[in-house]
């Protein structure tokens, strides 16, 4: 089996510490804003060599030891009946959000991956074009995500989650409705990604946080778990639910191989929470990436300090790169875990 990270996602030793970044294709980097000058977003997701071109172009810059494909969680709603805008400034938009329990009723259930074909083409063409040696992660939203964009009419930070906090709550039979349809649709989308070529699949389940540990078990679990109990056998899965770290027990407890920890918790804390019977990864607050060199050698030193070796650690950051990050900075940082993870 080539490859660090193939390895540590199986909880295998490896020589040296895998690491990748969520959005390391992204607007910190000029080579990707030359592309986005020339194309929209939305148009950049859905042209099949420019989204593997972007991807694999911040692979080969930073040495990262995996690809994701280049996409965006919301693109899996168009078939089910949404429309989604990426404006240029506030975040992405639904412009026809479920406003109330009948809204649910014209959902549509994802039945068939044609219309993502251009994801599908994604996925092929970034794995023909990536090193042989370095997966590809495919991804999707996890039900209560992007339940909480249909619902929120797009979402931003964790106080503009009562509205599908009051849903959930308000209307349990559409509740168990949407979010059915939605992990169904999920699993669907990640299984034809995953016959596309990718070989590991992260789950985004991007504003779990926003809730308690009681309202993740009845509202959120269930349908986080059916999703990935739906993706094909022996397809590695990443589960990220950052935002409030009492909650990777339960998490782990859905299901991944993988159980993703963002900064604030320990790395070995959110081991400890998630089980040693999965790997984990994370954690390096994207902050620490406007700072210095020093500044980022210290802090990738403290969390491979805390991993100790154990085998099935993943580097990554706690979040996604930031868009004012230099890129130095993240070439750096990708040196430092290859450099120091060989000798900690």
């Amino acid at each position: 089996m080539k490859g660090a990270l193939r390895k540590a996602v199986r909880c295998l030793p490896t020589e040296n510490v895998p690491v990748w970044l969520m959005r390391q294709a992204g607007r910190y980097m000029s080579e990707y804003q030359q592309v986005r000058a020339k194309v929209s977003f939305l148009d950049l997701c859905k042209t099949p060599e420019l989204a593997a071109e972007v991807m694999i172009t911040a692979v080969n810059k930073i040495n990262a030891d995996a690809a994701i494909l280049f996409s965006d969680i919301l693109l899996i709603l168009e078939p089910l009946g949404f429309e989604i805008a990426f404006p240029d400034t506030g975040g992405p938009q639904i412009l026809n959000p479920i406003k109330d329990a009948n809204d649910v009723q014209r959902v549509r259930e994802l039945q068939s991956v044609e219309p993502l074909q251009y994801v599908m083409d994604a996925v092929k063409c970034t794995r023909e074009n990536l090193d042989e040696s370095k997966p590809l992660i495919g991804f999707s939203g996890a039900p209560f995500t992007l339940a909480s964009y249909v619902i929120e009419h797009n979402a931003s930070g964790y106080h503009k989650f009562n509205t599908v906090k009051a849903f959930m709550h308000l209307y349990p039979a559409e509740w168990d409705l949407l979010m059915t349809k939605l992990a169904v649709s999920a699993a669907r989308y990640l299984n034809g990604q995953i016959r596309a070529g990718a070989e590991i699949i992260q789950i985004f389940d991007s504003w779990a946080g926003c809730v308690s540990q009681e309202d993740y078990r009845k509202y959120v679990f269930p349908y986080s778990k059916m999703l990935i109990d739906l993706v094909v056998p022996g397809a590695p899965v990443i589960h990220f639910a950052p935002g409030n770290p009492m909650l990777l027990p339960l998490v782990s407890e859905a299901g991944g191989n993988v159980i993703g920890a963002d900064w604030r918790v320990s790395i070995r804390q959110a081991w400890d929470l998630a089980g040693k019977h999965r790997a984990i990864q994370g954690n390096l607050d994207p902050a620490i990436l406007l700072t210095d060199k020093d500044t980022i050698r210290r802090h990738v030193l403290h969390i491979l300090r805390l991993v100790e070796r154990q085998p099935g650690f993943i580097f990554n950051l706690g979040h996604g790169v930031l868009p004012q990050t230099p890129v130095e900075n993240v070439i750096a940082l990708i040196d430092m875990v290859h450099e120091l993870g060989r000798v900690i």
